[in-house]
């Protein structure tokens, strides 16, 4: 399947015939699946993750063939447009995912382990992969490609960015047992480490620094690796003075995340507190 659809990526027919369309079809069923993934783990890496550019291409080669229809439920009432390719997930009661009702929306071609629950309204976008036990609550985005681990919490209006393109780019990595807080948001690809906590509010990209407070480093992207929070972090959301100029005359400090401390019992006890949610 890997070979067919980079020809075909890199080789756009004048026409996509049936044949292609079963193609897609089938790569589509396979990311529902978890068979394939746009990133997945890979130990020996700096990052403990790699890319899967052929998947990304997939998933833009949908984007292309397909046409705009008319998917409306009641097109008076509620009008959507969007391509023929993508319509929602089709998802049943042995799927094991709670679906809560109340403006939900979650694309095809998405992972969704055992367990996961959706809190309304929330959307999951194409390509992200959503492990066995996750909350995805009210109002969180996860973007296309995003790799959300097992028993994480993505609480209300959090946002975890999609990277589709370029297609080498790391997509954002949330791993196993994080808890992101309520309006965090988590940009550029980067990888935030298993059992790591955000505090409500906290800024992650590629141009932000991470001041880790108990180990006395500060974590940043480099040329060729994102921004790594590492495993059982405890982030929140801080400020640092300006040291020159205006800033410095006019008092001015800047957002910056800080690492206050690493999980200990007493934070444990606080998050098992999310396990009755579920």
């Amino acid at each position: 399947m890997q070979q067919q659809i980079e020809a075909l990526f890199d080789n756009p027919p004048e026409q996509y015939t049936a044949a292609h369309h079963a193609l897609f079809a089938a790569f589509k069923q396979a990311l529902n699946a978890g068979r394939i993934r746009a990133a997945e783990p890979d130990a020996p890496s700096s990052t403990g993750w790699r890319v899967n550019a052929w998947v990304k291409k997939g998933i833009l080669l949908g984007f292309r063939m397909g046409a705009i229809v008319d998917m409306s439920i009641d097109a008076a009432r509620q009008p959507w447009f969007d391509k023929s390719t993508y319509p929602v997930r089709q998802l049943s009661a042995d799927s094991g995912v709670r679906v809560v009702p109340g403006g939900s929306s979650i694309r095809d071609g998405v992972f969704l382990g055992k367990g996961v629950t959706c809190m309304p309204p929330m959307y999951i976008n194409v390509g992200a992969w959503v492990g066995d036990g996750t909350m995805i609550d009210s109002h969180a985005l996860v973007g296309s490609c995003a790799q959300v681990g097992a028993r994480c919490h993505i609480s209300a209006a959090a946002q975890i960015g999609g990277v589709l393109e370029p297609v080498g780019a790391m997509p954002v990595i949330i791993e196993d047992d994080v808890l992101v807080g309520g309006n965090c948001g988590v940009y550029e690809g980067t990888v935030v480490k298993r059992r790591a906590v955000l505090a409500a509010g906290v800024i992650l990209t590629r141009s932000t620094p991470l001041y880790d407070l108990v180990r006395g480093v500060i974590h940043s992207a480099k040329d060729d690796t994102p921004l790594v929070v590492p495993e059982e972090a405890v982030v929140v959301a801080g400020s640092r003075a300006v040291a020159r100029g205006a800033g410095k005359e006019w008092g001015l400090s800047l957002y910056t995340p800080v690492i206050v401390k690493y999980r200990d019992d007493k934070t444990d006890a606080r998050l098992q507190l999310e396990d009755f949610l579920r």
